[in-house]
């Protein structure tokens, strides 16, 4: 029997849990350091007491940089085959985390399915899901329908919520002095924020804020703090709704920290390249080193089928300067729902900025994969290639849809491979092309 609600408060009682030791073990980390990590908040394990199918991740300070994928029904698209299919990709690929986004219908048994099912985290926003699951216009819904919603996903298991609580009146203040192209781009928040001015009412995750929390101790639920006047744009970025809602961030993350619940925030969606090591160095300040969580940041607008690419782009030089989290982006961004292989590309984008960034920030066997490809190509075996390739399918097709006459090289270079050719020479063999059929 556990004696402890939380991964915190067990941390803060000097208590090594066996979420604790399994995620020492993955990481190469000494457990007694991994715990002080978690006391202090600097490192959150989501791990929803009721996810028994979970292997738990953690997030956070000198970790891997772990990966998220959205998935879930919307009403255009409501094909909950579909949906699991990519749910299966994700896992295949190693995204340790998957957000249902469902916002169309009941969408409790597509979730339950998932938790049942996934040893992945489990995240959802509650704020998508309250219309459909109280079957209320907005205007109708009240703060307590709002909490009922919360309670509702951690009963079930969810690992950790995407809550917008710091949208309050004072940053919707500054978000209305400064004028934005773009205005609110967070689906969520703009929910809050069209609540908020249509009923004259404060933000009801911020005004309730004790007892959301309360409900998110009592499962063990991450709580990531949304970040609902994130960037659209490149034009809006780093500013005063931005800043102004992340000063609230900090004073939440504390708050939240003091009850024992594990906090993440979350950061910008468009930034400029020269403007992101800025944003992460002030964000983990303000937020007292709270792990942060990205979507991208995309560092240009204008690449709409190729999103993937800006986002993973930003997402490398937000985690080498302390993001530890980043929200793939798929091709569809902006566009469509994203289809299976939308969502294969996006998590292969997210994986290779992760896994580029683990690198930089010198992250333990970090590059031992990279060794080992290394080891390969000098050999020239491309079994060996294959088998520690990011995506051994794709890289073995290509191969193969070209096949080399001599299979110790490609049919890009063929026997003129600088590696076959320094290879032979330090073999003390002798190098000929004309001659050689």
């Amino acid at each position: 029997m556990r004696n402890y609600s939380t991964q915190m408060e067990a941390a803060k009682k000097g208590i090594i849990t066996p979420e604790m030791k399994r995620i020492a073990e993955k990481e190469y980390m000494d457990a007694e350091t991994l715990r002080s990590k978690v006391a202090k908040g600097e490192v959150a394990i989501p791990c929803n007491v009721r996810h028994t199918s979970i292997d738990p991740e953690g997030i956070g300070s000198g970790l891997r940089t772990k990966i998220n994928v959205n998935l879930g029904i919307s009403g255009d698209c409501n094909n909950y085959d579909n949906e699991m299919k990519k749910v299966q990709l994700a896992l295949k690929y190693g995204a340790e985390a998957i957000m249902d986004l469902s916002n169309y219908g009941k969408t409790n048994t597509f979730r339950t399915k998932l938790i049942e099912m996934s040893p992945a985290m489990i995240g959802t926003v509650p704020m998508y899901d309250a219309i459909g699951y109280l079957e209320k216009d907005l205007l109708e819904i009240t703060a307590e329908d709002f909490l009922k919603v919360v309670r509702a996903h951690a009963e079930e298991g969810v690992d950790f919520m995407t809550i917008h609580a710091g949208i309050n009146r004072r940053a919707v203040e500054a978000f209305m002095r400064d004028k934005r192209k773009m205005n609110i781009v967070s689906r969520g928040g703009s929910l809050l924020f069209a609540w908020m001015m249509m009923t004259g009412n404060e933000n009801p995750f911020y005004e309730h804020y004790d007892e959301v929390l309360d409900i998110l101790r009592e499962f063990d639920v991450t709580i990531s703090l949304g970040d609902a006047l994130r960037p659209g744009c490149i034009d809006d970025a780093t500013d005063a709704g931005q800043i102004s809602e992340l000063i609230e961030l900090g004073a939440l993350t504390e708050r939240a920290w003091a009850k024992d619940v594990q906090v993440m925030v979350e950061g910008p969606g468009h930034m400029a390249m020269n403007e992101i090591a800025a944003n992460m160095t002030f964000q983990k300040r303000i937020c007292h080193n709270a792990p942060f969580y990205v979507l991208g940041p995309l560092v240009t607008d204008i690449a709409p089928g190729y999103d993937h690419i800006t986002s993973a782009i930003g997402g490398a030089i937000a985690a080498v300067n302390g993001a530890d989290f980043l929200c793939y982006v798929t091709p569809a961004e902006h566009l469509r729902l994203p289809d299976i292989d939308d969502v294969k590309e996006g998590i292969m984008a997210s994986k290779i900025a992760a896994h580029a960034a683990d690198i930089a920030k010198g992250i333990p066997h970090a590059t031992d994969a990279d060794n080992a490809m290394a080891e390969a190509r000098h050999n020239v075996d491309w079994d060996a290639m294959f088998d520690v390739a990011i995506d051994r399918e794709k890289a073995q097709a290509y191969f193969e849809s070209t096949p080399p006459a001599d299979r110790h090289t490609c049919s890009m270079c063929g026997k003129m491979c600088a590696v076959r050719t320094t290879n032979m020479i330090l073999n003390g063999e002798k190098v000929e092309f004309c001659s050689e059929k």
